[in-house]
């Protein structure tokens, strides 16, 4: 098998939850937003500004780059907070901003930031990142290219050694996984339209995960339609075929997620972390696909296709509304206390109950996202196979739980293979 270079992987993270679980299972960047100027203003909680030394130091201390996402059209009015935010960007040691508007690019560009441009711009073109290598280091492919497409420009970039204002060669960076829009690169109008929402703001609606009927307005004859989710793609999922899109000679895959649960991005980087790893010591095989294909399916998604990469006409829609995740969390209680010496966690069962044998999840700003097996557990002080609401429950831990920690069942769901 071909030896593979290895691929910077990219998580979201839309709280400190997630960031937590990121840097847990072996991301080597994160992006992130803060406030309202970024695409993903309303479907995560984001940071504030405050919040950026805490994200750089936790990040710096494990060697991973941190990208701030200020990707939204940007009016006269955003400029005043932009220059503050780039500023206090720069100030914590925050790696790049990932940018779409020539404002938010030249501000960055002239207090020495770095820039990544985002897919927002949609480059599709050698030529484009030619213009673009004058103001950036790497730079995000539009979602529709193939790789056959990508290939050229990574073969382009290298033939005519372009570089960016940090010297080095400009990085090609593609999505990996997750949401797709039926929009070209996420530019979309209908929740501006519908709802007065802008998406281009960070505020869709997301009006296209809907149920639409079509009817033919001279006739009136409705027209019957294969799939009634004509508008909602199924997610993008690239580990089958992962090979492939190394060889295309990308630099960073990015994980779409910033409005995903900890557990999500916790389950997602780990399986696209060991796959990289997988194709770097030449350990990558159908085996291990199928294994990370069935951890992929526990975690929210509207089923999985691979995009645009190996020539497929848009067409693969979600069936059903939501998600067709194999597994969901259901809340039990919230942690109490923790005791070092024998690494035991408190909890207060105020929901569900909990048995010996379950899986459970663990989730918080600092513990991230922790899922383990119960072997043991103490009801009351009193050791027990069962836990109901009210009851006080110590179990085992291999990590440090707080107070603000929030303890979930994992149970199956109708999408499980029985």
């Amino acid at each position: 098998m071909k030896k593979h270079k290895e691929i910077e992987l990219m998580a979201p993270a839309g709280n400190f939850e997630s960031l937590q679980a990121a840097i847990d299972n072996g991301a080597d960047s994160v992006y992130f937003g803060v406030e309202q100027l970024n695409m993903r203003a309303r479907a995560s909680i984001n940071f504030t500004m405050d919040d950026l030394s805490e994200i750089s130091d936790r990040c710096s201390q494990k060697g991973i780059r941190t990208y701030l996402t200020l990707n939204t059209i940007i009016y006269d009015h955003d400029l005043s907070i932009v220059k503050t935010l780039l500023s206090k960007a720069k100030e914590t040691n925050i790696s790049a901003v990932i940018a779409m508007d020539q404002a938010v690019i030249s501000i960055a560009r002239s207090i020495g930031m770095e820039v990544h441009i985002s897919t927002q711009i949609n480059i599709t073109n050698i030529e484009t990142v030619k213009f673009y290598a004058m103001f950036a280091d790497t730079i995000v492919l539009s979602r529709e290219l193939s790789l056959r497409q990508v290939k050229k420009i990574t073969e382009q970039i290298e033939i005519e050694q372009i570089k960016g204002p940090g010297g080095r060669l400009v990085e090609v960076e593609v999505f990996g996984h997750g949401a797709l829009c039926m929009a070209v690169s996420g530019k979309c109008y209908m929740s501006l339209h519908a709802h007065n929402s802008s998406a281009n703001r960070g505020a869709c609606k997301q009006n296209c995960r809907k149920k639409y009927t079509v009817i033919d307005q001279e006739t009136g004859f409705e027209m019957e339609l294969d799939n009634e989710y004509i508008m909602s793609p199924k997610d993008l999922c690239t580990i089958d075929f992962l090979d492939q899109v190394a060889d295309a000679g990308i630099k960073v895959l990015k994980i779409e997620g910033r409005g995903r649960a900890p557990e999500y991005v916790a389950n997602v980087i780990r399986c696209y972390r060991d796959a990289i790893d997988s194709l770097a010591n030449d350990t990558y095989d159908k085996e291990k696909v199928i294994s990370w294909m069935q951890d992929l399916e526990k975690v929210y998604n509207r089923g999985f296709w691979n995009g645009y990469y190996l020539g497929q006409k848009l067409g693969e829609w979600s069936k059903e509304p939501g998600s067709h995740a194999t597994q969901k969390k259901v809340y039990v209680g919230k942690g109490m206390h923790f005791f070092a010496k024998p690494s035991i966690g408190e909890f207060k069962v105020e929901a569900y109950d909990i048995s010996v044998g379950d899986t459970i999840l663990i989730t918080g700003p600092t513990t991230g996202a922790q899922e383990m097996k119960i072997e043991e557990m103490f009801v009351n002080d009193e050791k027990g196979n069962l836990a109901s609401k009210g009851d006080s429950v110590t179990i085992p831990l291999k990590f440090r739980v707080r107070p603000s920690d929030k303890l979930y069942k994992i149970v199956a769901t109708e999408f499980a293979q029985v």
